[in-house]
């Protein structure tokens, strides 16, 4: 019987410490139990105000999930996933344990390369359109880990969504505890966590059709515009469960990953998500019966600046 060991468990965490998370606050944790690898969630981590309900929470811990998969097929033995395995410990999100032995296939190769080059670029992209088969791609990655993925095209519909995200935008933006909680996890520099300054987006304009977080960034150079037609995404879910969150962040992490391995930059837009009026007005515009999870673009742009990870050390447990 196949086992993971102390050297797999390393492996698997530097992995899922690159995961996305809101405000980068990484709230999970890793541990070997029994020979197999198990990801829990960190509650002390967790942003309550802005994220009052986990939502964002398992998204994050999914989207771990999903890298720890790709570091244990990249050296050899493959994980069998079962999310929320115990109902007696609701903190063990998901359990990996390991398959037959195999060599890593093509696609888990480059998806598991794009791992430490995948990060948030706020910054304004290239107006070059990304390729239909590159598209394809993208909904392709939502598709197989059991999500759906739309990409918004035309300026009907994306100004459709920027009404949707401005709205929320200000919803978010006269809410002081919310305000309050988001400056505690930005300028950190020196921290392990958080935003910094230099990974900040620039001071909204009027102009800009995505509304972006004020994380402290500065003005924009002349020129430097937002593009005039973002490539905007909308990941969902057939339910609005726990499970279908964490598995919303698994098929998040697949679809970023395969952007970043065709040379795209990206960054989240949840706005629209964390405010319910928003996020309702949201699926319907979509003519969608599931739950809209995340939305997100993605472009071609200028190399941005990853935020920062804690060390593997901190992120393991007994």
């Amino acid at each position: 019987m196949n086992r993971y060991d102390s050297s797999d468990l390393r492996r698997a965490a530097a992995a899922g410490l690159q995961a996305p998370s809101m405000y980068n606050s990484q709230p999970w944790a890793f541990r070997l139990r029994a020979g197999a690898i198990e990801v829990l969630a960190d509650p002390g981590r967790q942003v309550t105000v802005a994220d009052h309900s986990g939502w964002a929470l398992r998204l994050a811990l999914g989207a771990a999930t999903f890298n720890a998969r790709l570091a244990l097929a990249w050296s050899g033995t493959p994980a069998e996933v079962k999310l929320l395995p115990d109902p007696g410990e609701p903190d063990v999100v998901a359990r990996l344990t390991p398959a037959a032995h195999r060599p890593p296939t093509y696609t888990e190769r480059d998806l598991y390369a794009a791992v430490d080059r995948r990060y948030s670029n706020r910054h304004p992209f290239w107006p070059d359109p990304v390729p239909a088969d590159v598209r394809v791609r993208l909904i392709e990655a939502a598709r197989v880990e059991g999500t759906w993925l739309d990409l918004l095209v035309g300026m009907t519909a994306l100004t459709g969504f920027s009404e949707i995200a401005h709205s929320a935008d200000r919803v978010l933006r006269r809410d002081n505890r919310y305000q309050a909680e988001m400056i505690t996890w930005t300028d950190t520099e020196s921290a392990g966590d958080g935003i910094p300054v230099a990974a900040a987006a620039a001071v909204a304009e009027a102009q800009d059709l995505i509304p972006q977080r004020n994380f402290g960034g500065r003005r924009r150079a002349p020129g430097r515009d937002y593009e005039p037609e973002p490539l905007v995404g909308i990941l969902g879910t057939a339910g609005d469960r726990k499970l279908d969150q964490l598995m919303a962040g698994q098929a998040l992490q697949h679809v970023l990953l395969t952007a970043t391995d065709a040379g795209l930059s990206s960054s989240l837009i949840s706005q629209p998500i964390e405010v319910p009026t928003a996020r309702d007005q949201l699926r319907r515009s979509l003519g969608r019966s599931g739950f809209p999870q995340i939305a997100f673009r993605v472009g071609y742009g200028q190399p941005g600046h990853p935020s920062p990870r804690r060390d593997v050390a901190d992120v393991l447990v007994g």
